[in-house]
């Protein structure tokens, strides 16, 4: 497990989630804890569970339930993942082989469904019905976000008016919404639910997450331009091989709405040599700039939602996870 140095006040409570994700819950199946230890072991920097730690240090919060809250969102996130990895078609993550390289597709699914399930269970744990129903709320959401992107992959936004650019606009942002954002304010909200928050601290701390995964994912829409493959762990411009139009791409093509090479590699043209073409000219354009001004203007907003929250560590650490989201390199 990778932290970031920020975390480290966490450092023990991590642990036990950690351990908490490996419980062997079928030892009768060896080959599904090998996959899902490798799972495990190829996860981030922990995030989201981290957030969920944080949202609940306000006020005094059983542990042990925590922890199983923790786990289960950190849980309910790499079930995305090995979706996500199928839809896309996509053979590496973070450096390493993608699930669905090395397994068929109906196995790789089947894993999906697993994690799924054991998120929810872990939820469950925590003993709290507000919590299970923001949990299901939110794979609902996260799902039909994925659903919206299969939807709109491969299809060229026209950006020729005002009234489209808005409309675009507003579609990105819901589906990042469903994407990423929905699951920050999810582990926000229930773990301030799990410390018996007030309401104001509740809604703060929700509305914080969201705020918070709308800039990461942003951000993380920006490194799929200006990264590199042996930071990011994939081929520069994926969501632009993949037909998936990003902000940078949006702001683009706001100012070059009849840009072909654009359109054609949304398309499906992924020769390697016109996706670089493409990306240069979106970097060289200032789009990338103006998604990076986007990103940091929700951000701030994060930032500004904290001050409804007690003085102290918990925010501290909040407010700087904040502007650690727009300040990475993947």
């Amino acid at each position: 497990m990778k932290t970031i140095p920020l975390l480290e006040p966490l450092a023990a409570d991590l642990e036990q989630v950690e351990r908490k994700m490996r419980e062997p819950t079928h030892p009768d199946y060896p080959q599904l804890t090998t996959v899902l230890e490798g799972l495990l072991e190829s996860g981030g920097k922990r995030l989201r569970p981290a957030l969920a730690l944080l949202a609940a240090r306000f006020h005094p919060t059983d542990p042990d339930r925590l922890v199983a809250l923790a786990a289960a969102v950190e849980m309910l996130h790499t079930a995305t993942l090995v979706h996500d990895d199928l839809i896309d078609g996509a053979l590496l993550r973070r450096g390493r082989m993608t699930l669905n390289a090395r397994w068929s597709p109906e196995t790789t699914v089947l894993v999906g469904d697993y994690l799924f399930a054991r998120a929810a269970a872990l939820a469950a744990e925590s003993g709290n019905v507000r919590v299970m129903a923001i949990f299901a709320q939110t794979l609902m959401t996260i799902c039909s976000g994925e659903l919206q992107q299969i939807f709109d992959r491969h299809t060229p936004p026209r950006l020729d008016n005002d009234q489209a650019w808005q409309a675009a606009l507003e579609g990105y942002e819901r589906r990042i919404h469903a994407k990423t954002a929905s699951l920050f304010a999810a582990a926000t909200e229930a773990a301030a639910v799990l410390s018996g928050a007030p309401e104001v601290e509740v809604q703060a701390l929700r509305e914080y997450g969201r705020l918070l995964g709308m800039g990461f994912q942003i951000m993380d829409d920006v490194l799929d331009f200006q990264g590199s493959e042996e930071v990011l762990g994939k081929p520069v411009g994926s969501d632009l091989r993949e037909g998936i139009v990003t902000l940078p791409t949006l702001f683009f093509l706001h100012r070059h709405p009849k840009d072909e090479r654009v359109a054609a590699v949304i398309r499906g043209g992924s020769e390697d040599h016109l996706v670089r073409t493409v990306v240069a000219a979106i970097v060289e354009s200032g789009a990338v700039a103006q998604a990076m001004d986007r990103a940091r203007d929700f951000i701030a907003r994060s930032q500004t939602a904290l001050t409804a929250l007690p003085e102290g560590e918990p925010r501290s650490i909040l407010h700087a996870l904040a502007d650690y989201a727009v300040s990475r390199h993947k």
